[in-house]
């Protein structure tokens, strides 16, 4: 091989790496604990006829963190002062950590936002009142909002799992991350306050899809 050969290919893999770490770079969310409820449990905890307020506004279209909090318990002890996000939901539910669940005392899976259906119930109580949901604690599965244009030009679809490199002082790969695909999205890379310690990443920290390692959806998620 000759060294102008030799530069060529160097140059290809430079050029693809900037592509990635420009044109990709996804920002990272971290969520806290938080609690999605509907509209008629919110009337349970704060009174009939109750709506939330905004606090501040979240990157997902349409989404913000409310100024109202909860309590939430489970058999071995509580949190308190746990947010809301809004608007109001379908159903409520709870999405906690790892290391939440065990002051908690209950064992959620992981699931992806929505998908209820065996998983433990918790205690919800507000000013006015309290819930027992009968199901709804979830440790969120990590994963990636995107726009159908930036599933696009990723080379990406909805559904599929992907690995994601990270980087700083704790770089590292994330493996099994659910691609969303949405119109009503914006790009934001979501991760629990544990995933986000063990790799030291904050919010608007980026991360990159590691292309060459992609996997089809299987049964993580199931």
């Amino acid at each position: 091989m000759t060294n102008n050969e030799i530069i060529k290919i160097v140059t290809e893999r430079v050029i693809k790496k900037l592509k990635e770490y420009n044109d990709f770079k996804i920002p990272v969310g971290v969520s806290n604990r938080h609690v999605h409820v509907s509209q008629e449990d919110l009337e349970v905890l704060f009174g009939k006829g109750y709506e939330l307020t905004k606090k501040s506004v979240l990157k997902q279209p349409g989404q913000y963190a409310s100024n109202e909090t909860v309590t939430i318990r489970g058999p071995k002890g509580e949190f308190e002062r746990v947010r809301i996000l809004g608007p109001v939901r379908a159903k409520s539910q709870v999405e906690i950590s790892k290391t939440d669940s065990f002051r908690l005392g209950i064992k959620p899976p992981i699931r992806e936002s929505g998908k209820l259906d065996g998983t433990p119930g918790i205690e919800i109580i507000g000013p006015k009142g309290k819930i027992v949901l009968p199901y709804g604690a979830i440790i969120a599965f990590r994963h990636i909002h995107m726009t159908p244009e930036q599933a696009l030009a990723m080379g990406l679809r909805d559904n599929e799992i992907v690995d994601v490199e990270t980087f700083g002082e704790r770089k590292g790969i994330f493996g099994d991350v659910l691609v969303r695909v949405s119109d009503k999205s914006a790009l934001e890379m979501h991760v629990d306050v544990d995933e986000a310690n063990a790799f030291s990443l904050n919010n608007n920290d980026y991360v990159v899809i590691k292309h060459d390692n992609n996997q089809e959806r299987g049964s993580i998620c199931s």
